[in-house]
C-alpha cells in the first residue's frame, strides 16, 4: 500500500505547474505589461501639436486638414458635414485643444474626445448663449432613457449593443432580448450605439424627463463619407465590467473558421478558445477548466440540450444558420445560470427577419441545409425555419454489398421560432429544436438519439427601468440500442426529460446599480434504462426505475459601479434540489454491497439539498486601455453523466442526486489582466484560475455500467482539484484577423478506494492546449482561413501486466490514468470565394482541408498478443481522419 506523500507531476512541468507559481508567473506579467502599459500609455488626440494655416475653408474640410496635420480623426453626423460654416485657423505648434477652443468659439459646435477621434456636435445652447448671454440652468436631477436597440434591414433585436455617453464613462449593454436602461443627469447628451456587424449610430437626445428611445441600426455597410465614426470598441471586452472568464463568438467568425466536412460548428469553435479543449477527436464532448464532459450546461433559447452531437460526436446540434449570438461562461456565471460547474453555454436563435422574407442554405459534402425567415405582420411579427440534413446513407444505397446498402447513417435537426409584438411593453416568442441521428448495420444493430426543446417566453417593460422575461421550456433528450442476433432481439432505452418554468427580472436602481433577481423551478423525469429481450435466448428484460426530482432556485445579483474605475458584482444563488418519490431507494457499504432499501410512495421527498452558491466579482480599470479583475463563486450540480466510454456518447447515462449520490461542489478563485492594444486593434487577456471540487463521482475498479443493480453499487466518491492559466490574443480588425490561445493546466482527483487513495490524474488532465486561428481578407473574391491546435494527449489507464487463463489472456492495471495518449495536433485550411453578390442575391463556395498535413492523430490505442509471440504485447494506435477536403455551396436571397 503507497502512503499518503507529496502531489507528483510529470517530471516536465514540475516546476511549472505549482499553484504559487502559476500566480506568481501571472502577476509577474500582468506587473510588466502594467508598467509597459502606463509608460508607453497613448497621448492624448487633444494634446498633438499643430501647425497649420488656412482661410474661410468648409467645416468637413477644414476636418480633413486638421486630420492630415494631426493625425487624429474626427467623427461627426451628417447635418455637421452639410454646414454652410467656414473655418479659419492660423497656428504655430499649438495643440488640437487650443486650435478647436479658438476656431468653435463662434459657432454652434462643441467637441469631445471619443476614445482616440474627436466627435464634433451640434450646440444650440452654445448659440443661445452666444445671442442672449448666460443660458439658464439645465433642469436638476436626472432621467431614464430606456428602449430597444434592434437591426434596422432585419428588425433582430442586438444582444450586447453599447449605449453609452459620448463625453462620459456613464453607458450600459444591452440584455438578451435588446433591452437597455441607461439613467443620465437632466440636459443635452449625444448617446453612442454601436453593436457588432452594424454602423456606429451617434444621436443626439435631450432629457427633460424619463424617456422611451428604440434605436435601429444600420447593418454591416462601410460608414458613409460624411458619417465618419469608426467603432474602436465593437466586440471589445467590456475593461469596466467585473464580468470574468466569459467570451462572445460572432456568427461570421464561427462561418469563416475551417472545419471538418464544411460544417460550420460552434462546439469546435469554441474549443479554439483559451481554457476550453476538445474531449477528442469524434467526440461531441468538451472540457472547460478541468471539469468533466457533464459539467457544462448547455442551452438553446434557455432550454437545455443534454447532448449536442451528431454522428457520435463528429458535429453539433447547433446549426449556424438559425443562430444569432453564443455566449460562454467559464465557471464564473451570473447569478441567473446555475446547475453546472464548469461552464455555461448560452446559444440565442435568430428571432425571424420582420421586414422581408429571405431564403438562404447550402449544399456540401455530406450536408444540405436550408433556412427561411420573414414577416408575419411586417415590423411586428416574423418566423424562422432552419433546416438541415446529411444524406451520406443515399450514397450507401449504391454499394453492392447488401450489408452497406441496408445501413442507415444520418441525422437531421430543424430549427422553427416565431414572434410577435403585442405593444410598446410586450413581445412573446416561442421556439423549438428537433433533431434526430439514426446508424443502422443492415437492421443487425442501430442506434438512435436526439433531443427535442421547446420555448416560449414572455418579454415584458414594466417601465424605463424594469424588464422580465418569463419563459416556460421543455427539454427532452433520449437514445435507443438495437441488437438483433438470430431470432432474438434486444432494445436498450434512455430518457431524460424536464419541464421548466422561470422567471428573470432586471432593475436599474439608479444609475450606478443595476439589479438581476428571479426564481427557477424545474422538474426532472430520468430513466436510466430499460432492456427489453424477445426470442429464447434466455435474456430476461429489466427495467431500472424512473427517477423524479424537482429542482428549485431563485437569485439575487447586484452590480455596483462604485467609481469611474471600480465596478462590482455581488450576489447568491440558492439551490433547493428535492429527490421525490415513487422509487425504492437503497444503502451500501464500502464494498458497494447493498445494505437496506426503502421504498417511497408518488410525491414523497426522499431528500431535499439546499445549497448556497455565493458570487463576487469586482473589476478595476488601471487606465483607458486596461484593467485587472477578480471573482470568486461557487456552484452546486445535481445531474450527473455516468460514463465509462468516449466523453459525450449518445449511450452516457444522467443521474440525478439521491440519498447516497450527493450534489457536486465546486469553489473557483480567478484573477486576470485584460487590456486593449494599438487602439483596440487588438486585445490581449490572461486570467487564472483555482478550482476546489467536492463529491466528485467515479467508477469503482472493475465496474459494470450495464448492471442491473442500483448505478450506486458501481461508484466512488471524493474530492478533487484543477488549476491553471489562459492566454488569449486578439486581433479585430483589418484584413488579417484571428487569435492565439495558450492553456497550461492540471485536474485532479482523490477518491478513497481508486488509486490507492492517492491524487491521480482526471481524464480530462492536460497539461498543454495551444490554438491558432487565422482570417485573412485577400481581395472582395477571396477570404482565406487556416487553424492549428496542438494538445497534450489524454491521460489513460494503460495496462502494466497481463496472465492467461485457459488461453485467454487478461490485464492487470495499475495507476489510474497513469499513462498519457500521444499529443495531438492538426493543421486546417480553409478559403471562401464570393461567386455572385447583389442587393437580393449573393453566393459563394466553401472550400476546407481538415487534417491538412495529414497526422495520424491516435483515437485509440488497445493492446493484444503478438501473433508470433503470445508472450509479447502490442500496443495498437487506431485513427479516423488523415487527409479530409470539402466543398460547400453556398447562397442567398
Amino acid at each position: 500500500m503507497k502512503k499518503n506523500g507529496p502531489i507528483r507531476f510529470p517530471n516536465l512541468i514540475y516546476p511549472l505547474m505549482k499553484l504559487h507559481q502559476l500566480l506568481r508567473l501571472f502577476f509577474c506579467i500582468s506587473a510588466l505589461v502594467t508598467a509597459g502599459s502606463l509608460a508607453a500609455l497613448a497621448q492624448s488626440p487633444l494634446d498633438k501639436t499643430v501647425t497649420l494655416s488656412f482661410n474661410d475653408v468648409p467645416l468637413k474640410q477644414a476636418f480633413d486638414k486638421l486630420t492630415a496635420a494631426s493625425g487624429v480623426r474626427f467623427t461627426y453626423n451628417e447635418a455637421v458635414a452639410a454646414s454652410k460654416v467656414k473655418l479659419t485657423i492660423n497656428a504655430q505648434a499649438q495643440s488640437l485643444k487650443q486650435v478647436l477652443d479658438v476656431a468653435l468659439a463662434n459657432y454652434p459646435y462643441n467637441y469631445a474626445q471619443l476614445d482616440q477621434d474627436i466627435l464634433i456636435r451640434y450646440d444650440a445652447e452654445k448659440l443661445k448663449k452666444s445671442v442672449a448671454g448666460p443660458a439658464a440652468k439645465p433642469a436638476a436631477g436626472k432621467h431614464t432613457i430606456s428602449g430597444t436597440v434592434t437591426s434596422k434591414q432585419s428588425g433582430e433585436t442586438m444582444i450586447g449593443a453599447t449605449v453609452r455617453v459620448a463625453d462620459g464613462n456613464q453607458g450600459t449593454a444591452t440584455n438578451g432580448y435588446g433591452f437597455y436602461s441607461l439613467t443620465l443627469p437632466a440636459g443635452d447628451h449625444q448617446l453612442v450605439i454601436s453593436a457588432i456587424g452594424q454602423k456606429t449610430a451617434v444621436i443626439p437626445v435631450s432629457l427633460t424627463q424619463d424617456k422611451k428611445l428604440n434605436i435601429a441600426l444600420e447593418d454591416n455597410a462601410q460608414e458613409l463619407e460624411t458619417v465618419t465614426i469608426t467603432a474602436t470598441q465593437k466586440g471589445a471586452r467590456d475593461l469596466k465590467s467585473p464580468q470574468m472568464g466569459v467570451e462572445q463568438l460572432s456568427i461570421k467568425e464561427i462561418n469563416n473558421v475551417p472545419v471538418l466536412l464544411g460544417e460550420h460548428d460552434v462546439i469546435k469553435t469554441i474549443q479554439l478558445l483559451p481554457g476550453i479543449k476538445s474531449a477528442g477527436e469524434g467526440s461531441g464532448g468538451f472540457y472547460v477548466r478541468g471539469g468533466a464532459t457533464d459539467q457544462n450546461l448547455l442551452m438553446l433559447d434557455e432550454a437545455t440540450v443534454y447532448n449536442a452531437s451528431h454522428l457520435l460526436g463528429f458535429f453539433s446540434t447547433f446549426n449556424s444558420d438559425a443562430i444569432k449570438n453564443v455566449s460562454v461562461y467559464k465557471g464564473d456565471m451570473p447569478a441567473q445560470y446555475g446547475g453546472r460547474l464548469s461552464s455555461v453555454i448560452d446559444v440565442k436563435m435568430n428571432d425571424g427577419n420582420n421586414q422581408k422574407f429571405g431564403v438562404s442554405g447550402g449544399v456540401g459534402v455530406i450536408a444540405a441545409r436550408l433556412n427561411v425567415e420573414g414577416p408575419i405582420q411586417k415590423g411586428k411579427s416574423s418566423f424562422l425555419i432552419s433546416a438541415r440534413r446529411t444524406y451520406a446513407d443515399m450514397f450507401l444505397k449504391f454499394a453492392k454489398d447488401t450489408t452497406i446498402n441496408r445501413s442507415k447513417l444520418y441525422f437531421y435537426d430543424l430549427n422553427a421560432k416565431a414572434n410577435y409584438v403585442l405593444g410598446d411593453r410586450d413581445r412573446i416568442y416561442l421556439s423549438g429544436y428537433f433533431g434526430k441521428d439514426v446508424l443502422s448495420a443492415d437492421n443487425v444493430a442501430g442506434i438512435n438519439w436526439g433531443n427535442t426543446t421547446g420555448t416560449l417566453r414572455w418579454n415584458h417593460i414594466f417601465n424605463n427601468r424594469f424588464f422580465s422575461n418569463t419563459s416556460l421550456i421543455y427539454s427532452n433528450y433520449d437514445y435507443e440500442i438495437h441488437l438483433k442476433q438470430d431470432v432474438n432481439n434486444y432494445n436498450i432505452t434512455s430518457r431524460i426529460r424536464d419541464w421548466n418554468l422561470k422567471e428573470d427580472m432586471q432593475y436599474e436602481l439608479g444609475d450606478n446599480h443595476s439589479l438581476s433577481f428571479g426564481i427557477n423551478s424545474v422538474y426532472h423525469t430520468i430513466k436510466p434504462g430499460e432492456i427489453s429481450a424477445t426470442g429464447n435466448s434466455g435474456v430476461v428484460s429489466q427495467n431500472l426505475e424512473t427517477r423524479f426530482a424537482w429542482d428549485n432556485a431563485a437569485y439575487l445579483s447586484d452590480t455596483w459601479k462604485a467609481t469611474d474605475r471600480f465596478s462590482l458584482t455581488y450576489g447568491v444563488r440558492l439551490s433547493a434540489f428535492s429527490v421525490i418519490g415513487p422509487g425504492t431507494y437503497y444503502n451500501v457499504d464500502a464494498n458497494g454491497d447493498i445494505t437496506d432499501s426503502k421504498r417511497y410512495s408518488s410525491g414523497q421527498v426522499v431528500k431535499t439539498y439546499v445549497n448556497p452558491e455565493p458570487r463576487v466579482a469586482a473589476a478595476f480599470q488601471l487606465n483607458d486601455v486596461s484593467s485587472v479583475k477578480a471573482s470568486y463563486a461557487r456552484n452546486a450540480q445535481n445531474l450527473h453523466l455516468i460514463s465509462n466510454s468516449t466523453p459525450g456518447s449518445p449511450t452516457d447515462k444522467w443521474v440525478a442526486s439521491t440519498n447516497l449520490i450527493k450534489p457536486e461542489l465546486a469553489d473557483q478563485f480567478s484573477v486576470g489582466y485584460y487590456r486593449d492594444l494599438s487602439e483596440h486593434k487588438y486585445e490581449f487577456t490572461v486570467e487564472t484560475y483555482y478550482k476546489l471540487l467536492q463529491n466528485q463521482v467515479d467508477y469503482r475498479n472493475g465496474a459494470n455500467i450495464f448492471t442491473n443493480q442500483p448505478i450506486e453499487t458501481q461508484l466512488l466518491y471524493g474530492k478533487g482539484r484543477a488549476y491553471g492559466a489562459e492566454f488569449y490574443i486578439k486581433k479585430k480588425t483589418g484584413r488579417l484577423t484571428g487569435w492565439v490561445s495558450y492553456t497550461l493546466s492540471k485536474s485532479e482527483r482523490l477518491i478513497d478506494g481508486i488509486n490507492d487513495n492517492q491524487w491521480y490524474n482526471a481524464r480530462q488532465d492536460r497539461t498543454h492546449d495551444l490554438a491558432v486561428v487565422g482570417i485573412y481578407k485577400l481581395n472582395e473574391k477571396w477570404t482565406l482561413s487556416a487553424n492549428f491546435v496542438f494538445y497534450t494527449g489524454d491521460a489513460v489507464t494503460y495496462p502494466s501486466g497481463k496472465y492467461q487463463v485457459d488461453g485467454a489472456t487478461y490485464y492487470l492495471y495499475s495507476d489510474r490514468n497513469g499513462s498519457r495518449m500521444p499529443a495531438y495536433h492538426r493543421l486546417d485550411l480553409g478559403a471562401t470565394k464570393q461567386l455572385k453578390k447583389t442587393k437580393k442575391f449573393s453566393s459563394e463556395l466553401s472550400f476546407s482541408l481538415y487534417n491538412a498535413y495529414g497526422n495520424r492523430n491516435a483515437y485509440r490505442i488497445f493492446f493484444r498478443d503478438n501473433k508470433d509471440d503470445p508472450n509479447r504485447t502490442e500496443a495498437v494506435k487506431t485513427t479516423l481522419f488523415t487527409f479530409v477536403p470539402s466543398i460547400t455551396y453556398n447562397f442567398k436571397f
